[in-house]
């Protein structure tokens, strides 16, 4: 039976869900894949922690100490970060020492990645770790262990999709009649959208997950890209019959660290216009191998979490190192 400790940093509702996953499957994975996952502490802001059967109410926590010393007197094997793409610097320092230290990290905040992508390979390839990712490129749907691993060795020559669940949903709402305002506050509602949603509704987000998803494909810096994008805002675009009005992320191998997004109506037949609210697609073409599209995911924090249990035990199973 392989242990593996996790500390989590973040106790939102991604990181309240991942805990309640484990707390509710720990048994069966340790009956299916011979590990056992225990969350052994939390971390929020400027408190934390440590779990025993359940994690205590936040009025019980202590201050958070130095988190060298709780992932060694742990033993923790993985940081699992829940934490806002906010724009700080402690994910990422968070990341580089739990690397140091010996544990995989799990993540689906993405503003660390974008700023120390080359530095996370790095630090982990030479700690023999990895970082996984899918929480941060689509959640539910797999769309990074594609670019990741499950395309390796095709020849990927561009890729592109709906990752955002917010554009999607607001997208029809506006074509049904609705007002961005109503659209958006109706998405909130159903906890498909952020409180703010700017960066879903410029394009910055969907650009930010196809900037990580080119380069788990390709090798990209993140940092290096470059980012076009087209808004949602009124008046849209016209959409033809039979088509429906999508926000579409791309990136192509020959058009190295430019991602684009645009407003462009796709059929409703096809495999970004058939999508439903906040579902999301991508696909890779392949070369002589033709056209692989993986597809829906809605975007909700139990998917989120999900994606990161999905990485958390792939970190644990198998023997791969950085971001490959």
């Amino acid at each position: 039976m392989l242990d593996v400790p996790i500390v989590l940093a973040g106790y939102g509702r991604v990181g309240r869900e991942y805990v309640e996953l484990v707390r509710q499957h720990s048994v069966r994975w340790r009956q299916r894949y011979d590990v056992d996952l225990r969350v052994v502490a939390v971390r929020g802001r400027s408190t934390q922690t440590e779990v025993d059967a359940a994690v205590p109410p936040r009025e019980q926590w202590a201050a958070a100490a130095d988190l060298a010393e709780l992932l060694a007197r742990t033993g923790a094997r993985v940081l699992a970060q829940a934490v806002p793409s906010d724009g700080s610097e402690q994910p990422g320092l968070d990341a580089l020492l739990a690397l140091r230290h010996g544990a995989h990290v799990v993540t689906a905040t993405k503003s660390h990645l974008l700023a120390r992508w080359r530095q996370l390979d790095a630090t982990a390839r030479t700690a023999g770790r990895s970082v996984r990712i899918s929480g941060a490129t689509g959640a539910a749907m797999p769309a990074g262990d594609l670019a990741r691993s499950a395309l390796r060795g095709f020849d990927v020559r561009a890729v592109q999709g709906c990752l955002n669940g917010t554009a999607t949903f607001v997208l029809d709402q506006l074509a049904a009649g609705q007002g961005i305002a109503a659209a958006v506050a109706e998405a909130q509602r159903r906890g498909i959208a952020e409180a703010d949603p700017t960066a879903d509704l410029s394009g910055q987000d969907a650009a930010t997950k196809f900037r990580l998803v080119s380069g788990l494909l390709w090798g990209w810096d993140p940092a290096a890209a470059t980012v076009e994008t087209e808004p949602i805002r009124e008046p849209l675009p016209p959409a033809e019959p039979g088509t429906r009005l999508r926000q579409v992320a791309s990136a192509r191998f020959d058009e190295p660290d430019l991602v684009r997004v645009e407003l462009r109506a796709e059929p409703v037949a096809g495999p970004l216009g058939s999508l439903v609210g906040p579902e999301k697609a991508v696909r890779y073409d392949c070369g002589d191998a033709g056209a692989v599209t993986v597809s829906g995911g809605r975007s909700s924090p139990q998917g989120a979490a999900l994606a990161m249990i999905k990485d958390t035990l792939g970190a644990a199973l198998e023997a791969t190192t950085g971001f490959r």
